[in-house]
């Protein structure tokens, strides 16, 4: 009884034959076809046409029989080992489909045959073409009478001109199917142009191929024609012009081809590059490549990752230390010496907020704070040009006139002034729509003091080698501080210095207050109170 288990198992094969990975394959192997059999039929019509004359009955059937045999033998011999090349792929490639990766050595084996591919294309055409001369010569100087002289010369001519039709084109299909096809299968976690024992055609190589295939090869058939001793003057017009048409044919093939391989990397990277150069960074060439672009599109796809990781580090940067302090600290040394500079100092806290806290569900909080801290450096940040420095638990300190984005350039003190007392009137208003929210909710509302000094403080990267810290520091960046604490005693929610007030630019509708001593000042502070509508 036969074993049922055998005729599934070969059922299944050809299943897995006929899938995805073997119509892929079946393509690569019919790649040369085409070039072969138009090389094949200008080799039979020259040899109907000019050998065949020269030939005696008994020597026709001498070359009839060995085209027969060659037939027979030769080119299945060769289609045999072309097919037993490309299909030793398989099996590697369905493991890769599977998720069932073959062992490495197996792996690099089928990658190293995949990037050779052409050659041994053009090896087997090339030889089985070659091969045809001394087998025909031989056969005919063994046949019955006296070898007419001209044959010496037409036969090698009509193989020439077949070879040179067939092989070179050949190369370029079976290259482009290739890398379309069976790339993307192989080197799925590898790169093509990394792996030894493969021989990519290099570029300058390509070139000339090309050259070779579209220009030398038919100048080279058609001065064969010329130059072949026939009889009949005229009798090679129709061989020129078929040779020339199929030159030009192929040669526009061959330039597609070549585009299609060389020219489209290139445009891809142009258009790679210009989406990166637009902020696009999650972009990469998929393109798999032996030859020198596989190093380049490698490199390139490298560069974008580290854009990539750049603007990510940046963006948490910028999280952490706040926007305008991460664009400071990139556009600097990180180790740079403070510099003094003029500037105005934003101070804000959230009144009895530490009560609140002892009350209120710790998540609550956080929620709250973060939906304060949140809208308050939109405000200074995003509409006001300030750089939110840093955060004090419920308050934080905000700088104003650090750098001027229109200039890059520190700004001027009427500029960051009136920056600074726009944006808290902006801070208070925006709490007030807080407030209605908290309200809604039947949470108590929030008070927020603000107060702001302009002088000059010292600015830079402050800290140790370990550890930096991008901030202001300085008498106004105390002053500041002791203003905002003056708000709890004042009863009012913003507060600002002489200094301050004198450097405003646009008509703020001001009122002085009496004088206060603060720490750490030798005569009483000017204190102006904004009269806020």
């Amino acid at each position: 009884m036969k074993n049922p288990i055998v005729p599934m198992q070969e059922l299944a094969s050809k299943k897995q034959w006929y899938s995805p990975v073997g119509r892929r394959l079946w393509l690569v192997i019919c790649a040369p076809v085409v070039a072969q059999l138009l090389g094949s039929a200008f080799n039979i019509w020259y040899n109907f046409t000019y050998t065949q004359p020269l030939l005696s009955p008994a020597q026709l059937g001498v070359f009839l029989n060995t085209v027969k045999v060659f037939n027979l033998v030769g080119y299945p011999a060769g289609v045999a080992l072309w097919i037993w090349i490309v299909r030793s792929l398989k099996q590697p490639c369905v493991q890769i489909q599977k998720g069932e990766p073959p062992r490495a050595e197996k792996l690099l084996k089928a990658r190293q045959r995949v990037i050779n591919l052409p050659w041994w294309g053009t090896v087997i055409a090339g030889g089985i073409w070659l091969l045809c001369i001394p087998v025909f010569l031989l056969a005919l100087w063994l046949a019955p009478g006296e070898l007419n002289p001209r044959i010496l010369s037409d036969l090698p001519i009509s193989f020439i001109i077949a070879a040179l039709i067939a092989v070179t084109h050949g190369f370029f299909t079976i290259e482009l199917l290739s890398q379309r096809l069976l790339y993307p299968i192989l080197f799925q976690d590898a790169r093509p142009a990394e792996i030894p024992g493969a021989f990519p055609l290099t570029l300058r190589s390509r070139g000339v191929m090309l050259a070779f295939c579209g220009g030398v090869c038919p100048i080279a058939s058609l001065l064969l024609l010329a130059l072949a001793p026939h009889s009949g003057g005229g009798g090679n017009a129709p061989f020129a012009i078929a040779v020339g048409g199929l030159g030009i044919a192929f040669s526009m093939s061959s330039a597609w081809m070549h585009g299609q391989l060389v020219v489209e990397p290139i445009k891809e990277l142009q258009q790679v590059a210009t989406a990166v150069a637009d902020g696009n960074l999650n972009l990469r060439v998929e393109l798999l490549r032996a030859d020198e672009f596989g190093p380049l599109i490698d490199e390139f796809n490298q560069m974008i990752a580290e854009l990539r990781e750049k603007q990510r580090l940046q963006e948490m940067f910028g999280r952490h230390v706040g926007e305008q302090a991460a664009l400071q600290i990139l556009r600097r040394d990180p180790n740079l010496k403070g510099t003094e500079q003029e500037l105005t100092v934003l101070f804000a806290d959230l009144r009895n907020f530490t009560r609140r806290c002892a009350t209120a569900h710790p998540q609550q909080i956080v929620t709250l704070l973060n939906i304060f801290l949140s809208e308050m450096v939109e405000i200074v940040e995003q509409r006001h040009g300030g750089m939110v420095n840093k955060f004090l638990g419920d308050g934080f300190m905000a700088l104003f006139g650090v750098v001027d984005p229109d200039t890059d350039l520190p700004a001027s003190p009427c500029y960051h002034a009136t920056q600074a007392v726009t944006a808290a009137q902006d801070m208070l208003k925006s709490l007030q729509k807080i407030n209605h929210y908290l309200e809604s909710e039947g949470q108590l509302p929030l008070a927020m003091g603000i107060g702001i000094h302009t002088g000059i403080a010292v600015v830079g990267s402050i800290g140790s080698n370990r550890r930096l810290e991008y901030t202001a520091i300085g008498d106004t960046v105390n002053v500041a501080a002791r203003v905002e604490s003056l708000t709890k005693v004042m009863g009012e929610p913003l507060l600002f210095t002489g200094a301050t007030q004198k450097a405003l630019s646009d008509p703020f509708p001001t009122e002085p207050l009496p004088p206060q001593w603060v720490k750490g000042q030798p005569r009483p502070l000017s204190i102006y109170r904004l009269m806020l509508s």
